[in-house]
């Protein structure tokens, strides 16, 4: 049985850019509780007044699956147990849990510490005891814990013997620097000689790492594994749980408390996660990417649709998440079909020319930039088309937006932008004038006022997130200011989500090819009758 211990809010929060308030503290600590993690680390009690308004709160949460951590240090030097700080702000935070971390390598001990190695030794011992005494369950984190086995391993064993003797529930090896490779973890493991101990494994990504050590510590005896979700943690980070997890239970056959059961939460914790950092997931990340089960060249999909054994290492469900076919440059028939299935367009011949002709635009539009990966809105209007299956909803005659920038009594500036829109609706001729907060959203204002008079569930759309991307020149643009872009924009409205790109050397006639995509696919989705 492998226990699975979370760091995300502690050693995941030192991450670059990422600061999780209390609030989220709270509610990644409620889905990892729901995931199944044996432990989470919630912060060092003391260290901040966050972490202490965390624990403070902490003692409401109803955790039925985890229990929470405290983390803090040894005592200080010349300072007693029962008269250190941190060791009576790690028992003031009740969380019936501590981890502490001490020095196990004499270079940290003589500079960084400024004690003698004996000293160094007396402080881990008598910590843990005091600690021990007062608490249910204490684990010692033995701070580089490999580069000091490789420069004094009878100083490293020592350490640990020290935390072994006062009491440790669980002796953690850190590869804390994280330039460690797999093969010397498993062989500094082989020589670690301590019956009745459990060892857990702490390892750092600085050399890309840190899951293959950890599960290198595993196969070595290791019965704890630290890490965090997605790899969150300072510098490169720590290991990714979410892999070391996947690959413990699916790959290498061990057992955790959160079980094969436990696995199918594991792709929506990590994208929850991922959301309370505000940052967008990483799509190539194993298992839980939105890419990791995405197949886009056509020889693959015609493989996978006859045995997904073919192209896929495990069952993409077992963990959460999904199969997706992806049309592209690099796509055959195969990845249309499917498609066409997805969308339940089941009667088609394969061999129906049309398809060729679809193929043929396909690849022609993602050579001029198009990317229809994260615009299938975009990617199923053009099938419909191709295959007869688009009403007309209206005509577009043209479009006009005008930014404005006025100067204030007072000296400010205001922006804003004015948009004008000609269409055909119903066989009448429609010409309006909007404004907004800038070209975008006087464009959009102004075509959802143009159609709401005959399509009144347009006003329930709403655009959730835009992105632009400038173009490089190999795609028949110019450089610098004058190439081409790609828009992409994600909507909603109360049924469901969608996807539209649009691509031009002009970032307005890109916005507005997406947002007329958007507003099509809402109409042909509800059923929309058709006004011409």
């Amino acid at each position: 049985m492998i226990a699975i211990y979370d760091t995300t809010l502690r050693d995941g929060s030192q991450s670059e850019s990422v600061q999780f308030s209390v609030e989220d503290k709270l509610r990644i600590a409620r889905r990892l509780d729901l995931l199944g993690v044996d432990y989470i680390e919630g912060g060092w009690p003391g260290a901040n007044p966050k972490d202490e308004a965390f624990f403070a709160r902490a003692k409401d949460l109803k955790l039925e699956r985890s229990r929470l951590v405290a983390f803090g240090s040894t005592r200080r030097a010349k300072v007693k147990a029962e008269d250190d700080t941190v060791l009576n702000a790690l028992l003031a935070a009740g969380t019936g849990v501590i981890t502490i971390f001490g020095k196990s390598w004499p270079l940290h001990v003589t500079r960084a510490l400024g004690i003698a190695p004996a000293e160094n030794l007396e402080l881990i011992f008598d910590s843990i005891r005091h600690l021990k005494a007062r608490t249910d369950q204490v684990f010692f984190d033995a701070e580089h814990f490999f580069d000091g086995f490789k420069a004094d391993p009878d100083y490293a064993v020592k350490a640990l013997m020290a935390a072994r003797d006062g009491g440790a529930d669980g002796l953690i090896l850190c590869d804390t620097n994280g330039g460690s490779l797999p093969g010397e973890i498993a062989a500094i493991m082989r020589q670690i000689a301590l019956p009745d101990v459990r060892l857990g494994i702490h390892c750092h990504n600085d050399g890309g790492l840190a899951v293959a050590n950890t599960l290198a510590a595993v196969e070595c005896g290791a019965t704890q594994v630290q890490g965090t979700i997605n790899g969150l943690g300072e510098r490169c980070g720590n290991a990714d749980l979410t892999t070391v997890v996947a690959n413990l239970l699916l790959k290498m056959g061990r057992h955790a408390r959160l079980g094969v059961e436990g696995l199918p939460r594991l792709t929506g914790v990590s994208r929850f996660v991922d959301e309370m950092c505000n940052r967008s997931p990483q799509k190539n990340q194993p298992f839980v990417g939105a890419s990791a089960f995405a197949h886009k060249a056509g020889v693959h999909v015609a493989a996978i649709l006859k045995d997904p054994v073919t192209y896929e290492h495990i069952d993409p469900e077992q963990v959460g998440n999904e199969r997706r076919i992806l049309v592209s440059e690099q796509a055959g028939r195969s990845n249309l079909v499917h498609k066409f299935r997805e969308m339940g367009i089941l009667d088609v011949d394969p061999n129906d020319p049309r398809l060729q002709d679809l193929l043929n635009e396909l690849k022609e539009l993602e050579f001029r930039g198009y990317q229809f990966d994260a615009a299938e809105a975009s990617f199923e209007l053009r099938v419909r088309k191709a295959l007869g299956q688009l009403p007309e909803y209206f005509l577009e005659q043209g479009f006009r937006v005008i930014d404005n920038r006025m100067v204030r009594d007072d000296g400010a500036w205001i922006m804003g932008a004015e948009a004008t829109v000609k269409l055909v609706v119903g066989g009448q001729p429609v010409h309006f004038v909007g404004e907004g907060n800038g070209p975008v959203d006087a464009l959009y204002t102004v075509l959802r006022r143009a159609l709401e008079w005959h399509y009144p569930a347009i006003n329930t759309v709403t655009l959730v997130d835009y992105k632009v991307r400038i173009l490089p020149q190999a795609l028949g643009g110019r450089s610098g200011t004058g190439s081409m872009v790609r828009v992409l924009i994600e909507w909603r409205d109360e049924e469901r989500s969608w996807g539209t790109v649009g691509v031009s050397e002009h970032i307005i006639a890109a916005s507005y090819a997406a947002i007329m995509d958007a507003l099509i696919f809402k109409l042909y989705k509800d059923g929309a009758t058709p006004a011409v």
